[in-house]
């Protein structure tokens, strides 16, 4: 078994704290016993590079990733074999997001860490939901390679049910998320994975949540998902 935490939130995304440095996120997960970490910022991959590094640093799994909003409201997971595949996707997406300017004392900053360690700010709004349904989402992440799925479904807020009622035939998802074990209305046969949804250091899980991984890295989550 391998301790994971598939959906880690960094200082750019406006509702983390700001002592969420992705090279401090990384560094508590080693420190917490957490094997393999993946970053989901909110609709933006740009602190991958440095969680990329930490985690080599560290010696732990990294993923890079980031948690997606669709129109509809609804969160969701995306997950890339490598950095340069998860920024190339969301280039892909960028005109599809609202161009709305942040304002840092109402709705928080956005931090970026440089690999030389700079930090700037991303000036536009993560929050709001970019212009891609829920149904196509999928078929952009598979053309990077990605892997895709709800998150928190069983959550009350921007949750697959919650929004939608019931579970879309058509979805080509490779997993589920669950937040509270509620498996009510998710289709048998994929598999569930969680994460911590890390906002704060306070909210990450100790030992993270085990899978049985042949190996702690993106392939290693490929194959057990589609095996």
């Amino acid at each position: 078994m391998i301790c994971t935490d598939l959906h880690l939130h960094s200082f750019l995304s406006p509702c983390a704290d700001d002592e969420m440095d992705p090279f401090d996120v990384v560094r508590m997960a080693k420190l917490i016993g957490v094997e393999l970490v993946a970053l989901t910022d909110h609709n933006s991959s740009k602190n991958c590079r440095a969680a990329e590094i930490a985690a080599k640093e560290c010696g732990i799994g990294f993923i890079p990733g980031t948690e997606i909003t669709t129109v509809e409201e609804i969160h969701c997971i995306c997950l890339f074999p490598s950095t340069v595949h998860a920024l190339s996707f969301q280039e892909a997406l960028e005109h599809l997001r609202p161009c709305v300017k942040n304002r840092p004392e109402i709705f928080g900053h956005q931090f970026i860490v440089n690999p030389d360690m700079t930090i700037e700010e991303e000036p536009y709004l993560l929050f709001p939901a970019i212009n891609i349904s829920i149904m196509k989402l999928p078929g952009i992440v598979q053309a990077y390679c990605g892997l895709f799925w709800p998150a928190h479904v069983d959550r009350v807020a921007n949750s697959l049910l919650a929004i939608l009622g019931s579970w879309p035939q058509e979805l080509q998802a490779d997993a589920v998320e669950v937040k509270y074990q509620n498996t009510s209305g998710i289709p048998s046969s994929l598999k569930r994975v969680n994460g911590s949804d890390a906002h704060r250091f306070c909210d990450m899980r100790e030992n993270g949540y085990p899978l049985p991984l042949d190996t702690a890295d993106f392939n290693g989550l490929a194959s057990y998902l589609r095996g």
